[in-house]
């Protein structure tokens, strides 16, 4: 079952002195389990595309449909409600709030607009043992390394439980060993809550075990590399 699918986004930026044809027709979709990863060149637009997908930005045409649901059809209100339940975000700069512990942290997307019906500290804790960190609860990401840091971040965007992770070059910033750790996560994170995974990278192992591998070139997407 499609989760998320995409028609003909197109977008453009205007430049001081031209437009500039980022996306020019874009046709995707992404089955519920899944981990697809989409690659190209540095200002392909890779990471727009991503932030279109996520509700984060609008095309400037096109439709997009996430879970049955148009959000062009939708208030702005229920495009932000659509945004924390439907969608987990994991960025390539983790964005941790310095002064809050990892507990916190993760509770963050619980706080802003779910409104748990568990208890959203426990749901914060079962998450990081989860990944790894029940050792971590109470330390601030000043007192992590950055693979633990990542980590937290992959808690963080699981906390609503989400049909669909958008990872914008999550293991960007991690040595070999993290990012090991990391991908593994994400497998199994997909096979085990079937939770779809769309992720923009430039990792070759992880483009090698992914379900589908995408590629953004002169504003479309082709499949493989």
């Amino acid at each position: 079952m499609s989760v998320i699918t995409a028609k003909n986004i197109i977008k453009s930026f205007h430049g001081k002195d031209e437009r500039i044809d980022v996306l020019k027709g874009v046709d995707f979709s992404a089955e519920e389990g899944e981990v697809i990863v989409i690659y190209g060149d540095s200002g392909a637009g890779k990471s727009t595309l991503l932030h279109i997908l996520g509700t984060l930005d609008l095309p400037d045409s096109g439709e997009i449909e996430i879970c049955g649901i148009n959000p062009a059809d939708s208030t702005n209100s229920k495009i932000n409600e659509i945004r924390n339940r439907r969608f987990g975000f994991i960025f390539q700069f983790h964005h941790l709030l310095p002064e809050f512990s990892a507990v916190e942290n993760v509770i963050m997307p619980a706080l802003v607009g779910r409104g748990a019906k568990d208890d959203p500290r426990k749901r914060a804790k079962e998450l990081l043992a989860e990944v790894g960190l029940s050792h971590r609860y109470s330390h601030r990401p000043a007192e992590l390394s950055g693979g633990e840091q990542q980590r937290v971040a992959v808690a963080r965007a699981l906390m609503n439980g989400p049909a669909i992770i958008m990872a914008d070059e999550p293991s960007g910033n991690l040595d070999d060993k993290n990012s090991e750790l990391l991908h593994s996560l994400i497998f199994r994170l997909s096979k085990t809550k079937k939770q779809t995974f769309i992720v923009v990278t430039h990792k070759k192992e992880l483009m090698e075990k992914a379900d589908r591998c995408l590629t953004l070139k002169e504003g479309l997407l082709i499949e493989g590399e």
